[in-house]
C-alpha cells in the first residue's frame, strides 16, 4: 500500500521538486520513499515516485521504483497482488531478487506484455514504462479500490495517487469544473472520468491508458475482445503522440458474459461463494505486518471476520467503534459477534464532539469534495486499527453485488408501479390540468414514480426538487451542466430494474463513494484496507448466480446471510441496517451554524463565482430555520447543504 506519483514531460522539473510532489502523499507511505528522474527523446524526461507503506517484504528489497533487469522495464505500484506466489511460480524463469509482489508486475509483463493485467488479483494503481519500446502505461484495479489521477498539458502526462502531487507540481493552474458542481452536490461525490479541476480526469475502474509520446503506427496492444472499448483519450492534447484508454474488465459486460454460464442450484451456489469467499480472506490474512478486521456486527463485516479467525492460529485482532447516540451505536452486537468468534476485541466509544473535531480534517485527506458523511466515523475506527495492525479487512462490496442496499427495495417497488406512474403522468399532462394543479395535488410518493419518465435513468428516481435546487445553486450555464443523475441505463441491457440499479452503484456509488471513503479514511493513519468481497473471482461468481439467491421474497442478501449464519447465530446478526452516521441536522443548524452562514455570505459568493449567490444563500437561509418545511423551502435540505458545507471547507484549504 503506497502512494505514486510521477510524469512523462518536456516540462522541467527537478528531482526536488518531484520529491515534493511525492511528499504529499507521506500518509500513505511513511516507511520509505524514492524520486527517479530519466531522460528520454525529443526533450522529454521520465518521472517516478513512491511512497512506501511496507507490507510484504519490510526489506530495501521492497524499494520503488522498481526495475528490471538492465532497467528494460520500471515500476512504481499502489496495492497488493494477492496472487503473487502463484504468479511467481509461473514466472521461475526470472531472476527474482526480492519476495515482494511489485517485482511479480514486472515480471509478468516481460513475459506476458500489458495482457499481464488479466493475471493479477489484487487492488493497484501501477504506473509502468516499457523503455524498449517507448510505451507508458497507467492501470487500475478492476473495481476502483485504488485511486490513480492524471493529467494532460501540451503532450505532457501527470500522475497521482491523490490530487496534491499535482497541485503542486510547477505550473499547475487550480481551475475547478463549475459543470460538475451541480452533479457533486446532489451525489455527494465526484465519479471518473472527472475530477473537481479541469483538465485533471481518474482513471476508470478496470482501465489501461497508453501513451506513447512519439508518433507509431504499431498495433494497439489490447486483446480483441476490448478493442470496442478502445477511446482516444478525452483529455490528451499532443500533437505527436499516440493516447489511448481501454477497458480490460468492465461490469456491464463481465455481467453479461457470466450470465452465459448461470448458477440455478442453490445448494451448489452457497457451496461455490462460500469457497470463494474463504480463499479471498486466506490470501488477504498474508502480510508480513499485523492484520485485523473491522467489526460492525453487521452480516458482511462477521463474515468476514468469523472466515479470517477460523483460518488462523491465533485470536484475529477486531475493532469497532461505538455512540453514546443508540440511533448510530452497533458496539454492542460487534461486541457479541467477537465473544461468540473469540476475537481479540477493541472497541471505542466517541462522543459527538470527537466525531465533530474531525471536520476540520476532511479536506486534508480528502483532496476533492467530498460529502460522504460516514467518512468521519470510517477514519476513527482506522485511527483506532493502526494502534495495533497496518492492515485490516472490511466487508465492503456486499451490498452492491448482493442487494443489500434499502433502494433495491424501492427499486422493486417503483418498477411494478411503473405503467400507472406512467398514466398519471399522461393524465397530468392532459389540457386544463396544470389549472388544476394535478400534479401539486399528488401524494410525494406518486408524484415521484409519475416523473419518473426518462429511460436512461429509470432506477435513479427520487426528489425532483433536489436536483433542480442543486442545478440552481450553480452559478453556470444550465446548457453546460453535467446531468444530476447518470443517463447511461439503456447501455446496461437489463430489464430487471434491482439488477440495473445494482449495476449502475458498481460502475459510479461503489468506486467512487464507498471506496473512496475507505481508501482516504485507512490512508490518513497509514492503514490498509482489504476488501475480501471484491475479489474478481467473488465478484465475477456473483453474476453466474440467479437473482434470487441475492433477494427473495424481500429478503436481502439472502445467500451472503446463510453463508454467515454458519458461523454466527442468527440471534446476534438480525437486527435492521444501521450504518455510520453522523447527526448533521444537529451540527449544521448548531455549532457549524455560523461557519455555514458564513460561507453562504451573498457578496462572499459573488466574489467566489461559483455559485448563484441569491438561490444558495435563500435555500441555507431557509434550512437554518428549524421545522418540518416541505422540499420547496430549503427546510430538509440537508444533504444539499452538507455538500455545499464540505465544498466550502475544500475551497477554504486549497484557495484560501
Amino acid at each position: 500500500m503506497c502512494g505514486i506519483c510521477g510524469f512523462v514531460s518536456q516540462q522541467a522539473i527537478s528531482l526536488d521538486q518531484l520529491k515534493d510532489m511525492n511528499d504529499m502523499m507521506t500518509h500513505r507511505g511513511p516507511d520509505d520513499s524514492g524520486e527517479e528522474i530519466y531522460p528520454l527523446s525529443g526533450g522529454f524526461h521520465l518521472g517516478l515516485a513512491q511512497r512506501r507503506l511496507a507490507i510484504l517484504d519490510l526489506s530495501a528489497s521492497g524499494h520503488q521504483p522498481m526495475h528490471a533487469p538492465g532497467q528494460a522495464v520500471s515500476v512504481v505500484f499502489n496495492g497488493e497482488i494477492y496472487n503473487f506466489a502463484a504468479l511467481k511460480e509461473e514466472l521461475s524463469d526470472y531472476p527474482f531478487r526480492s519476495h515482494c509482489d511489485t517485482e511479480v508486475i514486472i515480471a509478468a509483463y516481460l513475459k506476458w506484455g500489458i495482457e499481464c493485467v488479466h493475471k493479477f488479483n489484487g487492488m493497484f494503481a501501477i504506473a509502468l514504462w516499457d523503455r524498449t519500446k517507448g510505451d507508458f502505461f497507467l492501470i487500475r484495479d478492476r473495481i476502483g479500490k485504488k485511486p490513480l489521477y492524471y493529467q494532460w498539458e501540451k503532450g505532457n502526462l501527470y500522475f497521482g495517487s491523490e490530487l496534491k502531487p499535482l497541485m503542486v507540481r510547477p505550473g499547475f493552474v487550480r481551475s475547478i469544473r463549475k459543470e460538475i458542481m451541480s452533479r457533486y452536490l446532489y451525489q455527494q461525490y465526484i465519479a471518473h472520468p472527472d475530477s473537481i479541476f479541469d483538465g485533471v480526469y481518474k482513471l476508470a475502474p478496470g482501465a489501461v491508458l497508453y501513451y506513447h509520446f512519439e508518433a507509431t503506427d504499431r498495433p494497439m496492444p489490447v486483446r480483441a475482445a476490448e478493442r470496442d472499448s478502445i477511446v482516444a483519450d478525452p483529455g490528451f492534447d499532443g500533437a505527436g503522440g499516440t493516447a489511448w484508454i481501454w477497458k480490460y474488465w468492465e461490469v456491464k459486460k463481465v455481467y453479461h458474459r457470466m450470465r452465459l454460464d448461470p448458477v440455478d442450484d442453490y445448494l451448489q451456489a452457497k457451496s461455490e461463494l462460500k469457497e470463494l469467499l474463504k480463499r479471498s480472506v486466506a490470501t488477504r490474512m498474508i502480510a508480513d505486518v499485523p492484520v485485523g478486521a473491522f467489526l460492525s456486527g453487521g452480516y458482511d463485516s462477521s463474515l468476514i471476520t468469523a472466515m479470517a479467525a477460523e483460518g488462523s492460529s491465533t485470536a484475529v485482532r477486531t475493532f469497532s467503534i461505538g455512540f453514546n447516540e443508540e440511533g448510530y451505536n452497533e458496539a454492542k452486537y460487534a461486541r457479541a459477534v467477537s465473544e461468540y468468534l473469540g476475537t481479540s476485541h477493541t472497541e471505542l466509544y466517541i462522543s459527538e464532539r470527537e466525531m465533530y473535531d474531525l471536520v476540520d480534517s476532511i479536506s486534508t485527506y480528502y483532496d476533492e469534495p467530498f460529502a460522504d458523511s460516514s467518512q468521519i466515523p470510517t477514519m476513527l475506527v482506522a485511527e483506532l486499527a493502526k494502534k495495533d495492525v497496518t492492515v485490516a479487512l472490511s466487508g465492503d462490496g456486499g451490498d452492491e453485488f448482493f442487494c443489500g442496499y434499502n433502494i433495491y427495495e424501492n427499486v422493486r417497488q417503483a418498477q411494478m408501479l411503473d405503467l400507472p406512474g406512467g398514466i398519471i403522468h399522461a393524465i397530468g399532462r392532459l389540457p386544463g390540468m396544470d389549472h388544476l394543479r394535478f400534479n401539486d395535488r399528488l401524494p410525494f410518493r406518486v408524484r415521484v414514480v409519475a416523473d419518473n419518465r426518462d429511460r436512461e435513468t429509470k432506477v435513479q428516481f427520487g426528489a425532483g426538487s433536489y436536483i433542480q435546487m442543486a442545478r440552481a445553486m450553480v452559478a453556470t450555464d444550465e446548457k453546460s451542466m453535467t446531468p444530476c443523475n447518470y443517463p447511461v441505463e439503456t447501455t446496461y441491457r437489463v430489464n430487471n430494474w434491482q439488477i440495473r440499479r445494482m449495476l449502475l452503484d458498481m460502475d459510479t456509488y461503489l468506486p467512487a463513494d464507498i471506496l473512496c471513503k475507505v481508501d482516504r479514511a485507512s490512508m490518513k493513519y497509514s492503514l490498509e484496507a482489504r476488501c475480501p468481497i471484491l475479489d474478481p473471482e467473488v465478484m465475477e461468481y456473483s453474476f453466474r448466480l440467479a437473482h434470487r439467491f441475492k433477494f427473495d421474497h424481500n429478503e436481502k442478501k439472502r445467500i451472503l446471510k446463510d453463508i454467515a449464519y454458519d458461523y454466527v447465530p442468527r440471534s446476534l446478526l438480525d437486527r435492521p441496517k444501521v450504518g455510520f452516521g453522523v447527526p448533521l441536522d444537529k451540527w449544521l443548524r448548531g455549532p457549524l451554524r455560523e461557519e455555514l452562514s458564513g460561507m453562504c455570505e451573498r457578496g462572499f459568493l459573488r466574489r467566489q463565482g461559483l455559485f448563484d449567490s441569491e438561490v444558495t444563500a435563500k435555500m441555507i437561509e431557509r434550512f437554518l430555520v428549524k421545522g418540518d418545511g416541505g422540499p420547496s423551502t430549503g427546510a430538509n435540505f440537508s444533504k444539499l447543504t452538507w455538500s455545499f458545507f464540505t465544498f466550502q471547507k475544500w475551497y477554504q484549504s486549497y484557495f484560501g
